[in-house]
């Protein structure tokens, strides 16, 4: 008797689990879907204004428009090398969420739409300011020059041969300095275009590198907005 009331006993509380676990999973379906592990969202001054930063809340949500689409005539629509030089970080959304909430909440850092103009407009990453890919990749114009001290970088004026040979022998610091400009005190930057097909971003960090600032200060968001959308997470439209 005692063995048979043991395996009754055992299956019901098999049973009783099993009904257990599937409420949890019914009532897991239910929760909020979330940044990333248990955060459910985050907020970004975009525009002087707060914008709160989650993923669309419907499970059921399918990507749809342009970015959506899976294939574009390459050239120019062709996907990029996962790395756009040895020194730039390449980051991906998890990542972009902890600098918007420490370097670019800070002040510290700068989130880029490399984008031009017109794809800006469309709709962009909350938080973010457009300088084109078109103005960071001509160096020495104006535009760019204006742009470089936005970014924190400073001119050098006429560099004198004594103090070149100093920061040369290393008796004077020269890192993260050039003939033209001192980025010693320059922001974190995180650039961004259209997504792995869009070249625009790349090219805008090469030409931020071509002019000397540290590779190290420099972040790929290679996923851009097409992973963003992907994501269902917040974009917002400028003026709006």
């Amino acid at each position: 008797m005692n063995r048979f009331y043991l395996g009754t006993l055992a299956l019901l509380i098999c049973f009783f689990s099993f009904h257990v676990q599937a409420d949890e999973l019914k009532v897991g379906e239910k929760m909020a879907v979330k940044l990333a592990g248990d955060k459910p969202f985050l907020h970004v001054i975009h525009e002087g204004r707060s914008v709160k930063v989650q993923r669309v809340q419907d499970p059921e949500y399918v990507l749809k428009g342009y970015y959506a689409k899976t294939a574009r005539k390459c050239p120019p629509f062709c996907l990029q090398p996962m790395t756009v030089d040895p020194g730039v970080a390449t980051i991906g959304e998890v990542e972009l969420f902890e600098f918007m909430e420490t370097k670019l909440r800070d002040d510290k850092g700068l989130l880029i739409d490399a984008r031009t103009e017109e794809w800006h407009q469309r709709g962009t990453i909350p938080g973010s300011i457009n300088i084109p890919f078109t103005v960071l990749s001509k160096a020495g114009s104006a535009e760019n020059d204006a742009a470089l001290k936005r970014f924190g970088g400073k001119p050098r004026g006429d560099v004198g041969a004594i103090s070149r040979k100093l920061e040369e022998m290393g008796i004077i610091g020269s890192e993260n300095k050039t003939d033209k400009w001192d980025f010693s005190s320059a922001k974190e930057l995180v650039l961004w275009c259209n997504g792995p097909e869009c070249g625009q971003s790349p090219r805008a960090i090469k030409g931020l590198l071509g002019v000397g600032y540290p590779a190290d200060k420099i972040y790929y968001y290679r996923g851009g907005m097409q992973l963003w959308q992907l994501w269902g997470l917040t974009t917002v439209v400028p003026g709006e």
